[in-house]
C-alpha cells in the first residue's frame, strides 16, 4: 500500500474549526522530527485552504506553501473523494458532524486502500460503521480508526494504562474528567454541540442498532457490579460534585473491552465515566440545562432551536464562533482513574467472590482538550499507524483506539507531545 501512494498524510477538512490546528501540529512535527513526511490537505475551496497554509505557516514559524500540497474534495463529489483517497495511505477526517458527513469518506478510503482516522465523539456513528464496514475493512487490509481525539484516547488508553500496571485482575475503574478554564474561561466550537445535540434526538436509533449487533449482551464480570452512582454524587477524592460524561467515553471503552474479551486478550473491566462540576450551583444548572437540552431535543422546532442559540442552551459552553486564541492557551484537562480490582495473591487461590482487595490510581493530563489536545493524538495516531503498523491487531478492520493502538507506542509518544500518561498512587491493598 505505502509504494502506490503520493502521500502518507491528506488532512481532509483542514479548512474547519478543527482542521486548521490538526494542520498546524502536522506542520510542527514535519518540520522536527517527521521531515521525510509526505502530506497535503484537502477540503472543497482552494482559496480558504491556501489560506489555512497561510495562517499555519504563520502561527509555527516554518513555510508550509511550498512542501505541502492542496487537494480539492467534497462530500457531495464521490469522485473527489476516491481521488483524494487513492493518493493517500492515512486520511485524517475533520469533517463533522460525522453522522452528516463520515461514511461517503469512510466508504472512499475502503475503495481506495486508504487508512482513516477520525476524531469522532459520535457513538452512533462510531458503531454504525463498525456494524457496516468491519467484515470489508478486514477484507481489505485498511484501517479505520475512529476517536484519535480528546474523544477517546485519554478514557480508552487511559483504561489500558491503568490494567497494565495493575499487578492483578482489575474489576472496575472510573474516570473523573475535570476541564480547566484559564482567566478567559472557556468555550466549545459549535460543530462539538451539533454532534451532541443530534445524538440525543436520534438516541433510540443507537439502541435498536446495539440490539441488532447484539453488542447490548452484557459482558462476564469478575467480581461485584459497578456501582450505579445516579444522576450525581460527590467525589471525595475530588471534592467535587460529579455528573456522568455526556460524551463518547463509556461506548468507546466498553467496545474495546468487548473486542478483547472475544480475542481471549483479558477479562472484560467494567468502566463508567464521571465529569466534576465545580460546585453545587453549578450541579443545579446542569441538571436544569441538561433537561431542557434533551426535552428540546426530541423534536424538530426544538432541535432548531438548540442549533440556532447554542450559547443559550449550553449556558456559555458552546458558540457558534468557538474559543478565542487566549482561552485555548489557558486551557487543560485531568483525567483520573480508579481501578479497584484483586491482587495476584488472591487470584492465585482463587478467592475473588468477595470484595475487591486493591486500588490503583493513575491519570491523565493535557493542554486544552478540543484544539490543543486532539490535533496532538489524532497527529500521532497516523504516524504509530504509519510506522508500527505490524503491531495492530489482524489486517485492517474498525477499531476502536484500544483495540488498535494497544501494542504501540502511542502512549509514549503523546506523554512526549504533553499528554501525559502516569500513576499516582500505585496499587496498594484496601
Amino acid at each position: 500500500m505505502a509504494t502506490s501512494k503520493k502521500y502518507d498524510v491528506v488532512v481532509f477538512g483542514a479548512s474547519g474549526f478543527t482542521g486548521q490546528f490538526v494542520v498546524e501540529e502536522l506542520g510542527r512535527v514535519t518540520s522536527e522530527e517527521e521531515r521525510g513526511l509526505t502530506w497535503a490537505v484537502a477540503g472543497r475551496n482552494q482559496d480558504k485552504l491556501n489560506q489555512v497554509l497561510e495562517k499555519a505557516s504563520a502561527t509555527i514559524g516554518v513555510d508550509l506553501k511550498d512542501a505541502v500540497d492542496v487537494l480539492l474534495a467534497d462530500i457531495e463529489n464521490e469522485e473527489s473523494l476516491n481521488d483524494m483517497a487513492a493518493q493517500a495511505q492515512v486520511v485524517l477526517n475533520c469533517v463533522g458532524p460525522y453522522r452528516f458527513f463520515g461514511e461517503p469518506v469512510v466508504k472512499a478510503c475502503l475503495k481506495n486502500k486508504a487508512h482513516h482516522i477520525d476524531i469522532s465523539g459520535e457513538p452512533q456513528f462510531l458503531e454504525t460503521m463498525q456494524f457496516k464496514y468491519d467484515e470489508e475493512a478486514k477484507k481489505k487490509g485498511v484501517y479505520i480508526v475512529q476517536s484519535c481525539g480528546f474523544d477517546s484516547v485519554p478514557a480508552d488508553l487511559g483504561v489500558l494504562y491503568t490494567v497494565k500496571n495493575f499487578p492483578g485482575r482489575i474489576n472496575t475503574i472510573e474516570s473523573y474528567l475535570t476541564l480547566n478554564a484559564g482567566p478567559e474561561g472557556a468555550v466549545g466550537h459549535y460543530a462539538t454541540w451539533q454532534s451532541a445535540i443530534h445524538g440525543l434526538a436520534n438516541a433510540e436509533e443507537l439502541r435498536n442498532l446495539r440490539k441488532e449487533m447484539g453488542t447490548k449482551k452484557p459482558l462476564p464480570k469478575s467480581g461485584p457490579k459497578l456501582e450505579n452512582r445516579g444522576p450525581a454524587h460527590w467525589s471525595e477524592m475530588l471534592q467535587k460534585w460529579c455528573v456522568p460524561f455526556p460524551g463518547a467515553d463509556a461506548s468507546v471503552v466498553r467496545r474495546t473491552q468487548r473486542f478483547l474479551y472475544n480475542n481471549g486478550e483479558n477479562c472484560p473491566v467494567q468502566y463508567g465515566a464521571f465529569a466534576s462540576i465545580p460546585d453545587r450551583i453549578d450541579l443545579f444548572k446542569w441538571q436544569a440545562a441538561s433537561k431542557v437540552v434533551t426535552s428540546l431535543a426530541d423534536t424538530e422546532f426544538g432541535l432548531g432551536l438548540l442549533e440556532e442559540y447554542p450559547r443559550l442552551f449550553s449556558l456559555g459552553y458552546f458558540s457558534h464562533e468557538g474559543p478565542t486564541q487566549k482561552q485555548i492557551e489557558g486551557a487543560s484537562f485531568n483525567m483520573q482513574f480508579i481501578g479497584t480490582g484483586y491482587s495476584n495473591t488472591v487470584l492465585e487461590d482463587g478467592d475473588y467472590d468477595g470484595p475487591p482487595n486493591m486500588t490503583i490510581a493513575t491519570q491523565v493530563e493535557g493542554p486544552e482538550a478540543g484544539y490543543v489536545t486532539t490535533p496532538i493524538v489524532m497527529v500521532q495516531a497516523a504516524i504509530t499507524l504509519l510506522k508500527e503498523m505490524k503491531k495492530f491487531p489482524a489486517k485492517g478492520g474498525v477499531m476502536t483506539p484500544g483495540t488498535a493502538y494497544k501494542d504501540t507506542s502511542l502512549v509514549e509518544r503523546l506523554s512526549d507531545r504533553g499528554v501525559i500518561f502516569s500513576i499516582t498512587a500505585p496499587a496498594a491493598s484496601n
